[in-house]
């Protein structure tokens, strides 16, 4: 069993079937998944995307600068963090602590490693927007960021509609294999699209495991949260 764990929420699962917006019912089914994490006993922070509304990537699509463009979804990010921290509290969960990279004083904590640390410590959620407050990044690498700099056992890598790390695009190859165990460079071996490539680099130069799996999944974060085996392990 762990004894604190990061996991990182995609905004497309906060956009539920859907590539864009938000959707009630996914934003419910990811409170409980993150109340039933922490419920056994593990300590929980959450790194929150933000594609849902808008991507940094698609800068040219609406002919503004990269970096504007990552401030933008940077910004997204915190529009979920603070849906998630409310249904969180509709929930019953009165203690979750919002922090952000980027000082946003009337909506969240700045991102300050010892208070988080000390959050954790008490039980609290936090959740952490914002990514690590500069362009040119993905949330993947905040989130292995985060952990490592929180100390976290493992990064729960949450996927939508995939339950681990394939050889081949389930969606599109029939018979693709998953991997129950993966070493780090097998994955770079083998090129597989596990995360952003920087962030994956610094998950295997500190050796933070890695679990993928499918956050569609009715319990499975609590389930690793408890050490069973599920998705795909990269270690």
């Amino acid at each position: 069993m762990y004894r604190r764990l990061v996991l990182k929420l995609s905004g497309q699962s906060i956009a539920g079937s859907a590539q864009f917006g938000f959707n009630s019912d996914s934003l419910t089914h990811l409170a409980r998944e993150v109340i039933a994490a922490r419920d056994t006993g593990v300590q929980v922070a959450v790194v929150v995307g933000g594609g849902n509304v808008f991507r940094g990537n698609r800068s040219e699509d609406w002919g503004i600068d990269r970096v504007e463009a990552d401030n933008i979804g940077m910004l997204g990010t915190v529009i979920n963090a603070v849906l998630l921290r409310g249904r969180l509290a509709a929930m019953g969960e009165e203690d979750v602590r919002l922090m952000t990279a980027i000082p946003i004083n009337n909506l969240a904590e700045p991102y300050i490693r010892l208070r988080a640390l000390r959050h954790l410590e008490k039980g609290s959620i936090v959740l952490l927007g914002c990514g690590n407050g500069q362009p040119f990044t993905t949330t993947d690498y905040p989130a292995v960021q985060r952990a490592i700099e929180l100390g976290a056992d493992a990064l729960l890598v949450a996927k939508n509609g995939t339950d681990g790390v394939y050889d081949a695009d389930p969606n599109k190859v029939a018979g693709a294999q998953r991997f129950d165990r993966l070493t780090y460079q097998q994955v770079i071996d083998k090129g597989l699209g596990v995360m952003d490539q920087s962030a994956f680099i610094l998950a295997r130069d500190h050796r933070l495991p890695l679990h993928v799996f499918d956050i569609d999944r009715q319990g499975a974060a609590a389930a690793i949260s408890s050490g069973e085996h599920i998705g795909t392990v990269i270690s």
